[in-house]
Order: structure tokens, then sequence, then C-alpha cells
């Protein structure tokens, strides 16, 4: 397994890494076993960053990743915070932070927290100096050892890395999700920052296994936040529609050399990008871990299939897209 070094986090990380959101909640349920034995497998193939959040089945996935970690060791974990509350700029404040920071070191199990990430916050939170200053001031007490950003703009990207002291940002960047090629994976990488590319598969689109006769369950977002119903839209198929989405990955199939899954091609696609620290595919099972993270040892894409992303990208997602994230 590759891995690339954070400056501003001043460690390595593994290329690909695992997301713990369907470890918790709204992928449909997966059992407490299958959860740890999916944590389990990743790190036997060489992951150790795990991304999850206080949110995820309320705490649920958190706890469990906290099992897994007096289990295993010493591996690298990145948490969220700031969605449990009504989602105004006024809720940001220093006693919030301290109480979801308690909550997470607890469901965790660890005095201080690897990485803690705004999660997706208003957008005015990104600019707000008493935020920063709070964040500042958990570092010094030991509470946190860093902590980041999580975004759905690539304008709320650049703003955050501004900071001289947000570590990371994570993003949804993906092959129909490409405009933070543009700004901000340079800004990141000139700064120092890591960049967490999330969604790496437009929630299982570019997996390959759907059709337009898949059908998901009422607890899976893929069915309940379809039009952002719950939360943002991009968060669900990357904002494609889903249809637009099957067609797009029909155009991407041809670009897939014979010996490699759709979803391999994908993740390789994002660790060719400069400027990527690591991607966080989620996994249902040992298997999709363990096959998700073959892709770091696959040889970069080609020129000509880096070409065919980005036609496909400009002709059928660009104008839904582009212009909203």
């Amino acid at each position: 397994m590759e891995n690339r070094k954070i400056a501003r986090l001043g460690r390595e990380v593994s290329v690909v890494g695992l997301g713990c959101w369907q470890l918790g909640a709204d992928w449909g349920e997966v059992d407490e076993n299958d959860a740890l034995a999916v944590l389990h497998a990743a790190a036997d193939a060489g992951v150790t960053f795990f991304d999850t959040a206080d949110v995820y089945g309320d705490g649920r996935s958190e706890r469990l990743v906290g099992r897994f970690r007096a289990e295993r060791g010493d591996v690298f974990v990145a948490t969220k915070m700031g969605r449990r509350v009504e989602q105004v700029p006024e809720n940001y404040v220093a006693a919030n932070f301290r109480e979801w920071n308690d909550r997470s070191r607890r469901n965790l199990g660890v005095d201080t927290l690897d990485l803690v990430q705004l999660h997706c916050p208003p957008t005015p939170v990104y600019s707000s100096d008493a935020v920063y200053d709070a964040l500042d001031a958990m570092v010094d007490e030991g509470r946190i050892k860093a902590y980041g950003v999580s975004v759905e703009t690539c304008e709320e990207a650049l703003t955050a890395l501004a900071r001289p002291n947000v570590a990371s940002v994570q993003i949804i960047l993906n092959c129909l999700r490409l405009k933070p090629l543009e700004r901000v994976l340079p800004a990141a990488a000139e700064a120092g920052a890591g960049i967490i590319a999330r969604v790496p598969l437009a929630s299982g689109l570019l997996s390959g296994r759907y059709t337009a006769d898949t059908t998901f369950a009422a607890d899976d977002h893929r069915n309940f936040n379809r039009h952002g119903e719950a939360f943002d839209v991009g968060e669900t198929f990357s904002g494609v529609p889903y249809e637009v989405g099957l067609a797009a990955v029909e155009r991407l199939r041809g670009l897939v050399p014979a010996d490699q899954a759709l979803a391999q091609f994908a993740l390789r696609w994002i660790i060719d990008q400069p400027g990527v620290s690591t991607v966080i595919p989620g996994a249902r099972n040992p298997g999709q871990a363990t096959a998700n993270t073959a892709a770091a040892a696959l040889p970069p894409l080609s020129p000509e299939a880096l070409a065919g992303v980005r036609e496909t990208y400009d002709e059928l997602v660009r104008p839904l897209v582009h212009d909203r994230w």
C-alpha cells in the first residue's frame, strides 16, 4: 500500500483509506460482526486511515471503529462533528465543540482524537475567526491532534485552506465530479494540507453494479435523499441524476482494462490526481474492502483513459454539476 505524507498533519496515510458511513447508517443494515470484519479486512490490506463521524448511526460507526482500534492497535482515525444540531452558524461555538468532542472521545475510547473535521457546516462557518480560535484551543488542550474541514463546495474548501492550521480538506472527487481539480487540489498542495477524496464511487454508481431497475432499501440514502430531501443532494450519486449517471458509467466501461473492475479504475483515477492524499471508499463486506484497496497497486491510468474520463464528464455531467459545487 502506498502511503502519502500530509505536511500539516506531520504523518503519512494510506492512499486508500476506509470510509465508515456504511457501518453506521443510511446504507441499509450492516451487522456488527460484518462491520468489524470490514474494518479488519481493510487493515489487513494496508489501510491505515479510517474516516467516520459522530452522526453516522448516532455514534454507532464511531463506537465500532473504537472497538476495532482497541483490537488492532495504532491506526489513524478521522472523525467529524457539527451535524448534531440545527445547521445555523450560531451553533458552531466552543461549548458545542467541546460537548461533541467529549462524546466522540468516549465513542472512540481515546483521550485525544487524531483528526476532527467540521462536517459540512453552513458556509459562513468557514470564514469565522471564532471557529478557528476554538479549534486551536482544542489542540492546545490536547483534545485533538489536528483539525480539518469537510466541504460541499470548492469555494468553501478554498476559504478553509487560507487558514494556516487547517490540516485537511475532505471533498467529493470522482470521475463524475472534476471541479476540485481546477483550484482546490493545487491550493491544498501549496499549503501542505491533505486532500481526502470522499464519495469516490458516486454512491456506488461507479461500481457498475446498478441498472435502471435497481431498487434501494427505504433506509438507504440512495432512496430517501435522491433529490436532497434529507441532506445535500451532492452526497447522493454526487448530485448526478441517476439515469445520467448510468449513461456515464456505460461510457466509462469502455475505458477500463480487461483485468480491472470499474470500481478499481475509478479509484485509480482519483489516486492519479496530483494533490490527493487518500481516497475513502466505503464497504459493506470484507470482499469489497479488499477489492477497493487493490486499486493502490494498479499502474497509473493511460493518457487515453484520463482523456476519456474528461470527455465523459464534459459531455454528460458537467452541465448538471460543475457550477453547483
